[in-house]
């Protein structure tokens, strides 16, 4: 008998190579799920970064066209001065204008529609095309009056001598309109001239409360909208001469025009937004991809262990010819390293074709075209992820494996030995699980999230092997039942090396995953659906001007079905410092920041807004005319850190006024009321240019008699129905959680990929097992019985562990992120508990129906 010789470090490797090289010429079958399982954690995060890199390479190349110049000033509701016009156009800018805001737009029939009207002028786009159906420019009637008409009746003529607008196809097929129909936007009539295709800067200026109505800048005037206070939102592009840097001109119009408050961007940061929408989304799919790479951990886990085990008998004659445990150690390392890489890249091909078949489902919902190609950074990290992953899970099995002396390796199947790997494998194995954590942590967004979700992820696993534990203990406890078929069930719970730990915890973290999903969903629908209409208006009415307030309550009220109507006072206003600080510099909470970025709605009151109350502070006396006063949101004075007597300085109309805080108020914006998050005391603001804005409540059956009432009545006026931007949220809802739910079946379908690794495993000793219980008289009834118990008690415990872990997870994000009222939805939960039995009895069965098929005679022989 040949032993093994001492050798050295150098020596134990290439030998550990070389006998690593002879093991893997047996084929990898029985590692498949190994692979499986490290292949779709890896394609899910590889997908998720690669489209992220190739949106963010879209976005810098084309940030201009997306901007719709080099630099863009965005003065809110007042136009840019011509005086500063006058000096970006001596710095050799060229200027293009860009003006927003909603009106109603009016068909031929009568029907009308909220639109956002975005008029343009001649310059317009400086970088990219604008593309019409038919194609062709917009023409003021002064052009049209340029086309020769031939043989057309006096009607045609004017129809044609009309100012054109360009519509979003929905607005023509709502609507029932045809190229070429009069409509009224305001108090002018327009021709429909084309349908809007795309646009080069919509990424920068959505259409946020309607679909397009494209027309030119010069016939804005004629529609009368542009009135004091209307909510409108002017934009100046300015395309550089070449070679500008687009900074330092940024820089020295925000210098010479310091008092104006305007927001200033370049080419360098198009879209903000959709960098942070990016990131946060990215963030999300990653985690989910990190939750399905941890559940296919488990899975390396169940691999390596079966492979080992079916490896039993080469490792014992190893260590009987005197192999030193590291030998054995660093070759079974070396296989699982080997397998590992090519895991990994079979996820990284994957993932790319994931990313290319997302880019194209997404296409008509992102920005910019993705600019596809193998980005090393994404796919770097997700190679990490997936070796990290495979070094954490796949230590504690090999380190157990060289540890275990060679006779207690050939009884291990009926009495496993307890041996734990060597400390330096231990070291090895916390080492590894710090950096997957930490490079989670590192990579994320929000390290704070990133961090919770790790918890998270350990206390579940802990929680799962609880379960486990508890549900073995359970069984051994219930050994005297006298049914053979629950005994012999029960009994399999427990026994030396049963899979019921690992098929509970991988089965329970893809299940906890859906169900907080689809938890957080139905909240939010419910929320949605069940709560809001039932409060809120039928309608809000913008812009109705201070000279039309008291008609227009006179007329609402006169209507049929009209039961209600509200109205205040609404000013546009930009927050510009916080305590002294410029917003720009201001520290205040993620959440938060949203309310220094760009203009906010303010409005003035002698007493409290309903739908409020005081949680600090007192109201100001309905007289007050002192110097102004506010009351302001409590939320958002949290993460802003203020509270009484801090002065929030904001800008209305170009001047900038203090505003000392009075009070803090806790809203309730779920009634869909009109609620400010800036109040300011009565006195100097009343004095300002302003619209008003008014809710209506009635019947709704008279919505579309009301509308049309008021806006002929009121042409400036938009009115916007509130069950149908509620069913817009609920389709985006439904988007989002589609997507959710596909995210979170990864998770469930890694879960069952372990399931099916954790049965085929353990396939030689349910054969054996079957085997031994025909030879002794089992009918296969009986056998059938018995593992359909033990696979029912394994999936009835996981789904009940998962549906208690969503909705603790569920609860903790509808009510402490987003600060909702969260309820507990039974019908789900019963769903993830019953689908969890279900999924474990069907591949359950499956191991069951292979297990009895196999003949004992070659079985007892060979044994």
């Amino acid at each position: 008998m040949t032993e093994f010789p001492p050798l050295g470090p150098l020596g134990q490797l290439l030998l550990g190579l070389r006998l690593a090289r002879r093991e893997l010429r047996g084929g990898i079958r029985s590692l498949r799920i190994v692979l499986a399982c490290l292949a779709l954690g890896v394609a899910a995060i590889a997908a998720v970064g690669t489209l992220r890199a190739a949106i963010e390479a879209g976005l810098a190349a084309d940030g201009a066209r997306i901007l719709g110049g080099d630099v863009e000033v965005r003065s809110g509701n007042r136009p840019m001065p011509p005086e500063a016009r006058a000096l970006v156009e001596a710095r050799g800018g060229r200027v293009s204008e860009v003006v927003t805001l909603r009106s109603m737009l009016v068909a031929p029939s009568g029907e009308r529609m909220l639109v956002e009207v975005k008029a343009v002028d001649g310059p317009y786009p400086l970088y990219g095309a604008l593309d019409l159906d038919p194609p062709g420019p917009l023409a003021t009637a002064q052009e049209a009056n340029a086309v020769p008409i031939l043989q057309g009746s006096p009607a045609e003529e004017a129809a044609l001598n009309l100012p054109r607008v360009a519509l979003d196809p929905l607005v023509i097929e709502r609507l029932g309109l045809a190229i070429g129909d009069r409509v009224r936007i305001g108090e002018a009539e327009f021709r429909v001239a084309a349908r809007v295709v795309a646009e080069p800067d919509k990424a920068t200026t959505p259409a946020l409360f309607g679909p397009r109505a494209l027309i030119t800048r010069a016939m804005l005037d004629r529609t009368r909208l542009l009135q004091p206070g209307a909510l409108v939102n002017h934009d100046l592009r300015v395309r550089l001469p070449e070679g500008t840097p687009r900074a330092r001109f940024a820089a020295d119009l925000r210098r010479d025009f310091a008092q104006e408050g305007w927001r200033i961007r370049t080419a360098d940061q198009a879209e903000p937004g959709v960098n942070r929408f990016l990131d946060r989304a990215a963030s999300f799919l990653i985690l989910a991809g990190l939750t399905a790479l941890l559940v296919g951990g488990i899975g390396v886990a169940t691999g390596v262990r079966g492979w080992l085990d079916a490896r039993a008998r080469s490792i014992a004659t190893l260590r009987c010819l005197g192999a030193p445990a590291s030998t054995i150690f660093l070759t079974y390392l070396l296989q699982v390293l080997a397998l590992a890489g090519l895991g990994i890249g079979l996820g990284l091909l994957a993932g790319y074709g994931l990313t290319w078949a997302a880019a194209q489902a997404l296409s008509g919902s992102l920005p910019v075209p993705p600019r596809l190609a193998p980005y090393p950074a994404p796919l770097a990290l997700a190679a990490l992820y997936g070796l990290l992953t495979a070094l954490a899970f796949a230590l504690w099995p090999l380190g157990r494996a060289a540890r275990i002396s060679g006779a207690a390796l050939f009884r291990d199947a009926v009495q496993p030995a307890g041996a734990r790997p060597g400390w330096g494998v231990l070291a090895l194995n916390a080492l590894a699980a710090l950096a997957l954590i930490g490079l989670i942590v590192l990579t994320s967004g929000d390290p704070r999230f990133a961090l919770g979700f790790c918890g998270a992820a350990i206390a579940a696993l802990l929680l799962f092997r609880g379960g486990a534990w508890g549900l073995a203990a359970l069984a051994r406890r219930l050994a005297h039942l006298r049914r053979p078929a629950l005994r012999l069930g029960l009994a399999n719970l427990h026994r030396p090396g049963a899979p019921a730990a690992l098929l509970v915890v991988s089965l329970g973290i893809g299940l906890t995953t859906l169900a907080a999903i689809a938890q957080i969903e139905g909240n939010l629908r419910r929320q949605l659906a069940a709560e809001m209409p039932g409060r809120a208006p039928n309608f809000f009415f913008i812009d109705i001007q201070s000279d039309q307030a008291q008609r227009f309550d006179q007329v609402a009220l006169g209507l049929p079905g009209v039961t209600e109507v509200k109205r205040v006072p609404s000013l546009r206003a930009r927050v510009v410092a916080v305590k002294g600080v410029p917003a720009e510099r201001a520290q205040v909470t993620e959440e938060t920041a949203w309310a220094l970025r760009g203009d906010r709605g303010l409005t003035y009151a002698a007493t409290p807004p309903e739908g409020s109350r005081l949680v600090a502070g007192q109201w100001w006396a309905p007289d007050y005319r002192g110097d102004p006063l506010l009351s302001f949101d409590a939320a958002i004075a949290r993460g802003w850190g203020v509270g009484i007597g801090d002065v929030i300085t904001v800008n209305v109309l170009g001047r900038d006024i203090d505003l000392r805080i009075a009070n803090l108020r806790a809203v309730d914006w779920r009634g869909l009321g009109m609620n400010f998050t800036l109040i300011a005391s009565p006195g100097l603001l009343e004095a300002a240019p302003h619209t008003h804005i008014a809710t209506v409540r009635g019947d709704a059956a008279q919505d579309a008699a009301v509308l049309r009432a008021l806006t002929d009545a009121f042409p400036n006026s938009s009115g916007i129905r509130v069950r149908d931007a509620l069913e817009a949220v609920a389709g985006i809802l439904g988007r989002v959680g589609t997507a959710l739910t596909a995210t979170g079946s990864l998770t469930l379908l890694a879960g069952a990929l372990v399931l099916a690794g954790a049965v085929a495993a353990g396939q030689r000793q349910r054969v054996r097992d079957a085997v031994i219980l025909k030879t002794v008289g089992a009918t296969r009834a009986q056998i059938r019985a018995a593992w359909l118990v033990e696979y029912a008690l394994i999936g009835l415990v996981a789904g009940t562990l998962a549906a208690v872990m969503g909705s603790l997870a569920s609860w903790a994000v509808v009510a402490l992120v987003m600060r909702a009222e969260w309820v507990l939805l039974p019908g789900t939960l019963a769903a993830t508990i019953l689908g969890c039995a279900a999924l474990t009895l069907l591949c359950g069965q499956v191991g069951t129906a292979l297990a009895l098929r196999a003949r004992p005679g070659p079985l007892l022989r060979n044994e």
